[in-house]
């Protein structure tokens, strides 16, 4: 990977207003490149419509008035962008939930576009949307299929969404892949204890950078924002507050040398190459926790 300064950038968006959403986007990605030096932008999960735009109506309802709301990638939803991005010089990812193959079925989304505005490999659909969130839940996401990782020049970049974080084989998958920056765009509404140390901890395990963007603002629900960057020995580079705003690192393009940031300590290890890859018979079943939950929501398979 080339060395870059990456850059994530939070605000609290309109629900359902996509076009008013894109339009503050794109002033927001213009001062992280004008005011950062931004190279990478990365924006919260869902940054078209908010993450939960809707309150008190049907999963039916919802399903409709998203679905009328959005669109195919690439298509309305990230044309705009495309074009700022190819103006700008600068790689973005970006995030809207996307129309399916068929109607009716709608996608939490990521895009990778580059600096010429074109959609790098292959869209990333969140392949572990939350419980309630999913169809069975009484949500309106249906959950992808396969974990992305996109060439550009920059680097090799790794997508993952929200509580996709929760799940270290997502980032371990990746990272086998050859990702050397993994995105998180996010709409974290749990603590930010779980917040920071997932972050740090699918970092560290897996020797990459990880950009993890989290929604700010009220909507149905308060988001505390509190973006990161984290570096591949687990340190944190980077952090924004719980409002508005742009925040950015500078990613070293050999981060492992040492065994933290500001130390020779040399490093001796590498979590992939050491991983002893006969213990871990049976990873791959299906399981549940051995503690109950308040309730539980199955996926259908």
């Amino acid at each position: 990977m080339e060395r870059i300064v990456a850059a994530g950038c939070q605000f609290a968006v309109k629900p359902m207003d996509v076009e008013s959403n894109i339009t503050k986007s794109l002033v927001f990605l213009e001062r992280a490149v004008i005011e950062h030096g931004a190279d990478l932008v990365v924006f919260p999960e869902t940054i078209t419509t908010g993450f939960l735009p809707f309150q008190n109506v049907k999963a039916e309802e919802a399903l409709e008035k998203l679905w009328n709301a959005v669109d195919i990638i690439p298509g309305s939803c990230t044309e705009r962008v495309q074009e700022a991005a190819s103006k700008l010089g600068v790689h973005v990812v970006w995030t809207t939930y996307s129309r399916g193959e068929r109607e009716g079925v709608i996608y939490n989304s990521a895009a990778v576009i580059d600096d010429k505005g074109e959609i790098r490999g292959e869209v990333y659909h969140k392949t572990h949307p939350f419980p309630e969130e999913r169809i069975e839940g009484g949500g309106w996401t249906t959950a992808g299929k396969k974990p992305v990782v996109v060439e550009t020049r920059l680097a090799r970049i790794g997508l993952t969404i929200c509580y996709d974080g929760d799940f270290p084989e997502l980032a371990r998958v990746e990272a086998l892949k050859g990702a050397e920056i993994i995105c998180r765009p996010s709409a974290f509404l749990r603590s930010f204890d779980v917040w920071e140390f997932t972050n740090k901890a699918r970092a560290y395990d897996n020797h990459v950078y990880y950009v993890a963007v989290n929604a700010v603002g009220n909507g149905p629900v308060g988001y505390f924002g509190n973006s990161m960057i984290i570096d591949p020995t687990g340190w944190k580079l980077a952090q924004a507050r719980g409002c508005d705003e742009i925040f950015s690192a500078q990613l070293n393009p050999d981060p492992i040398k040492f065994m933290s940031c500001g130390t020779r300590s040399p490093m001796t290890f590498d979590h992939l190459e050491d991983r002893n890859v006969q213990a871990y018979d049976g990873i791959l079943q299906e399981g549940r926790s051995s503690f109950e939950p308040a309730r539980r929501i199955r996926y259908r398979r």
